[in-house]
């Protein structure tokens, strides 16, 4: 017998519903079993109809007005005939667990826009600028029928790698004196970057963001030089005055036409679905074995003569790991 709830969803979704697609994404963070149950089923249904978006990781160091940026050139794609969705993954409160910063309030004029859907996901206790739903939220999105799905990280840094799973095309956001700062950021960010955008150039700051961009050029040049072909792209943008987003949507068109002419656009999407199963087998078993309650009163126990210094962590798990294989095998 079908299940009624996951149909309703499925369909409002598929019609782009808004108020679906919320309950949808509700759906897959609820850590509840029978949410779970459903949240699986519902996304068996809709990954035939996803993979169609281009999705792109968004980072960027403090200040440098990640969230402007995405306002401004989610709006220029909308304005183009575009369906824009944004992932936004906000730090998360210690206290409720929810979001902190809460997107909607920092995107007012594009959570307004009739082809734009905004969803802030707390970040939880996952590492990588990403939630712990990040995967199914894309293929939701994508589902509903956004041709672009926009991820916003948490910030720059060494986790924020983990991004580059998720996306066809990272770009970069940095500000004025990002040339000097250069050695200051992660290489690995870096690497992965197939185009780093200077913001703020604009107004006083527009000759230092364009010097910057210069000197970033001249750097990137000799940390490329022996792969040239891989540089990334570096342009100059005002979110603030709308300034360069066509520019930034021509090259971004340009890179992923290349991907896909390349073949690697289609290999990063089959490595990416790859991880995802790792991850997900892995997620599961962790779950199976939490519910058996002799591992579960083991494991608090352990934990319990940790706390009290009894014993070392790595004792502890190497003691769980013994139980569960006695369990498991006999």
């Amino acid at each position: 017998m079908p299940n009624q709830r996951v149909e309703e969803i499925f369909e409002g979704i598929r019609k782009n519903d808004r108020v679906l697609i919320g309950k949808g994404l509700s759906l897959i963070e609820s850590s509840l079993d029978s949410d779970q149950e459903d949240a699986r089923e519902l996304l068996k249904k809709l990954i035939p109809h996803s993979g169609q978006s281009l999705r792109i990781g968004i980072t960027g160091v403090p200040g440098s007005g990640k969230s402007t940026f995405i306002e401004a050139f989610g709006t220029a794609l909308c304005n183009s005939g575009e369906k824009v969705a944004v992932l936004t993954i906000d730090p998360s409160s210690p206290v409720s667990k929810g979001s902190i910063l809460g997107d909607k309030t920092r995107m007012d004029s594009l959570s307004k826009n009739k082809n734009a859907f905004i969803r802030p996901s707390p970040s939880g206790k996952m590492l990588g600028g990403i939630s712990r739903n990040s995967r199914e939220s894309i293929i939701i999105l994508e589902a509903a029928g956004y041709s672009y799905v926009l991820v916003e990280t948490v910030g720059v840094g060494q986790s924020e790698i983990s991004v580059g799973g998720l996306v066809d095309i990272f770009l970069l956001i940095l500000i004025s004196g990002a040339g000097d700062e250069l050695q200051g950021i992660k290489k690995g960010i870096m690497e992965m970057a197939q185009l780093i955008l200077v913001n703020k150039a604009d107004g006083k700051n527009k000759d230092a963001a364009n010097k910057a961009k210069k000197s970033l050029e001249n750097a990137l040049s000799i940390l490329y030089r022996n792969t040239p072909e891989t540089k990334p792209a570096v342009l100059a943008v005002s979110s603030l005055e709308d300034s360069g987003m066509e520019g930034v949507r021509k090259k971004v068109e340009m890179i992923a036409s290349e991907l896909k002419n390349s073949g690697s656009f289609d290999e990063n999407r089959k490595r990416q679905n790859s991880n995802w199963f790792d991850s997900e087998w892995k997620s599961q078993v962790d779950h199976f074995l939490e519910k058996i309650p002799l591992l579960k009163e083991r494991k608090n126990q352990l934990t319990k003569d940790i706390k009290a210094g009894k014993i070392d962590p790595f004792s502890a798990a190497d003691e769980l790991s013994q139980e569960i294989r006695s369990r498991l095998l006999g």
